[in-house]
């Protein structure tokens, strides 16, 4: 593909943010990557969000957005695709660029979410599933989520505390990154006693509800060389938006297709990739996500979890930043946090989370339980 360069990045810390409205929580991720890029406004504005229509009131997100951050005259949209919101914004304004219609984007993604009763957000997040099959029915994203658990276990063989080794390595990295919502450590005794929320899925197998914002300022122009940061592949897939109708519910096949065309496309295989950001919602799609990216074979995420080789010093280190699990999941954000962390990985600038040596990183985003699913490879160069 015809190569785009990250010139900026911005985002904000992940928390409850009662002191911010929805544009400004918004622009001041914006604000922050239009200073990193120090390029001037660019032509476009490409916003990520999934519920704002229902939790905030606000629809019109790119005019919105424009007008916020004076970028007035200027093209903007908002994009909605469940959880993966915010990878499509950015897939959008790639596309746009690399059409020739436009030569510089900003893309946002964010989310308002403890503004809202639980209960209401939980009918949102719900809106992502098939209405007639599973919202009907009363069926939440947990509870989804936990019956792919349950079959996995049953199919594999593996215990709950298997899966722990995800959420401590997410917590880990956490410490250290000043924008995660869960800056703490934990042990396999908490994860151990911790609160169940749906069988088997306990409180620390799931990602926290929060707010927050990402941005990326994307251009055609080569930024300066130490911090020339290239989108080396771009794909997307989707999948049954219902459980029941897939062939198999313990392989994300949208994965596995979004993961190979975007080896492809930047001409390398999964041994090449230096870190990935998975969306780790919930610890088993951490499993599923290695799996259909290529990482492990199927039914052994969890061996490569226990065994060290997802920590930053193993064969695929992940979640670098505390991922959806510790990090947060702002939904329509979280697509652009990873495409952040990632960048800031290959520009050395992750502190005692930098993974040494990586040149290339994989960022997936995935919609409703595996429905639309995003994956970017970015390269150092």
């Amino acid at each position: 593909m015809q190569k785009i360069y990250i010139a900026g990045v911005g985002q904000t810390p992940v928390r409850e943010n009662w002191e911010k409205s929805l544009k400004e929580l918004a622009g001041d991720a914006a604000l922050l990557a239009l200073a990193d890029a120090n390029l001037g406004y660019p032509e476009g504005i490409f916003v990520g969000n999934m519920m704002s229509g229902s939790a905030n009131h606000q629809l019109q997100l790119g005019a919105l957005l424009a007008d916020w951050l004076g970028m007035h005259h200027r093209e903007g949209f908002g994009l909605e695709s469940a959880c993966s919101s915010g990878a499509a914004a950015f897939r959008a304004a790639l596309m746009a660029i690399a059409s020739g219609e436009l030569s510089s984007a900003l893309v946002i993604g964010v989310e308002k979410m403890t503004d809202s009763p639980l209960a209401e957000i939980t009918a949102n997040l719900a809106t992502a599933a098939d209405a007639d099959l599973e919202g009907d029915f009363g069926v939440s994203f947990v509870a989804l989520n936990a019956l792919i658990m349950q079959r996995y276990m049953y199919e594999y063989g593996w215990k709950t505390s298997d899966f722990a080794a995800f959420s401590i390595n997410a917590h880990a990295n956490a410490v250290f990154n000043p924008n995660a919502r869960f800056r703490k450590a934990i042990s396999l005794s908490d994860y151990e006693h911790t609160g169940m929320v749906c069988e088997p899925i306990n409180l620390l197998d799931a990602s926290p509800v929060s707010d927050g914002a990402a941005a990326l300022y994307l251009t055609a122009a080569p930024p300066t060389k130490d911090r020339r940061i290239s989108v080396a592949a771009s794909s997307a897939a989707t999948d049954t938006i219902s459980l029941q109708n897939r062939t198999n519910s313990l392989r994300l096949s949208a994965a596995e297709k979004s993961a190979r065309i975007a080896y492809q496309q930047a001409g390398i295989t999964p041994r090449e990739i230096g870190l990935f950001e998975y969306h780790d919602a919930f610890s088993i799609m951490a499993a599923l996500s290695l799996e259909a990216a290529g990482f492990c074979d199927p039914g052994q995420a969890p061996r490569l979890a226990n065994d060290g080789s997802i920590a930053l010093n193993g064969r695929i280190p992940v979640a670098t930043m505390g991922g959806l699990k510790a990090r947060g999941h702002p939904v329509g954000a979280t697509g652009l946090y990873q495409l952040v962390e990632v960048a800031l990985q290959l520009r050395g600038e992750t502190g005692q989370t930098q993974v040494e040596a990586a040149r290339w990183g994989m960022a997936q985003n995935i919609g409703g339980s595996g429905s639309n699913i995003i994956t970017h490879i970015l390269h150092q160069g």
